[in-house]
């Protein structure tokens, strides 16, 4: 396994991923269209498989070749450690189900793993042109510009967000969802509840949003969203007020100053 230093994601691998990312955004934005696809359930499905098998065509065997070594991760709503080395966890349409419904929120992202810690990621919105990047001790930023999280100290006056990871969740995760949105309509500002997580996500590292919390395991809409709020400045724990990383289940990412008053109402749930 690479023992690259900071610098070496910077300078060499960031932009080899960034292009990589950005040719697979005009993949999926030549797949978009403004009205929605598919009327059934099957139909839908079908085109968000093929959203992604489009766009991972375009993305696998140059990320892989970017970082001799580096492995794999084939299920994007997967969740759990990893095996020890480097990976990539991929999603070639974050936000995939609004994307076939004719909506403007979705995005590429692509972020590699070692050791169930993210060390580099980048996302990349089609529609805007915004690309967002990081690198374990190299900073977050906003096609060049440094992102900084929100400097608020109390929750009361805070733009919360939080969202549901995948369907089919258990009804005991469905029940907590309902329960802390509650109670942090009552602690907070305003709660969105909204997906995918990553679009909320980097509104946090931006200091345009202050928490972000949710009940889920599936790496691929946290681990790039985790990073970019860690190198922002943020804080990103599991509701046990641990440091997060791949393996966890619940999360949360928030800016210093409300990340303890939003634990303390998510612990109690």
């Amino acid at each position: 396994m690479s023992t690259a230093m900071p610098f070496d994601l910077d300078a060499t691998l960031l932009p080899a991923v960034t292009a990589v990312v950005k040719d697979a955004g005009v993949t999926l934005r030549e797949r978009y269209t403004t009205h929605a696809r598919g009327v059934s359930l099957k139909e839908v499905v079908g085109e968000i498989y093929a959203n992604d098998e489009a766009v991972l065509a375009v993305m696998r065997e140059p990320l892989l070749q970017a970082r001799p070594g580096s492995q794999w991760a084939e299920d994007e709503l997967a969740g759990g450690a990893l095996p020890p080395g480097e990976w990539w966890i991929v999603d070639p349409a974050e936000g995939n189900v609004n994307h076939v419904h004719g909506m403007p929120d979705w995005a590429v992202t692509a972020t590699l793993v070692r050791d169930d810690q993210p060390i580099l990621t980048v996302v990349h919105l089609p529609l805007t042109g915004e690309t967002y990047t990081a690198t374990a001790g190299g900073g977050a930023h906003l096609d060049g510009r440094a992102l900084s999280v929100s400097a608020k100290s109390d929750l009361g006056a805070a733009l919360i967000g939080t969202g549901q990871a995948r369907p089919g969740e258990s009804t005991e995760t469905f029940r907590r969802i309902g329960e802390s949105v509650t109670a942090m309509l009552t602690a907070g500002l305003v709660v969105r509840v909204s997906v995918p997580a990553t679009l909320q996500l980097i509104q946090v590292a931006a200091g345009r949003m202050d928490a972000f919390w949710q009940f889920s395991d599936v790496r691929s809409g946290l681990v790039a969203g985790a990073l970019l709020v860690t190198e922002a400045g943020g804080t990103v724990t599991d509701l046990d007020g641990k440091p997060w990383n791949a393996a966890g289940r619940d999360f949360l990412a928030a800016g210093p100053g409300v990340h303890a008053a939003a634990l303390d109402v998510l612990s109690a749930i």
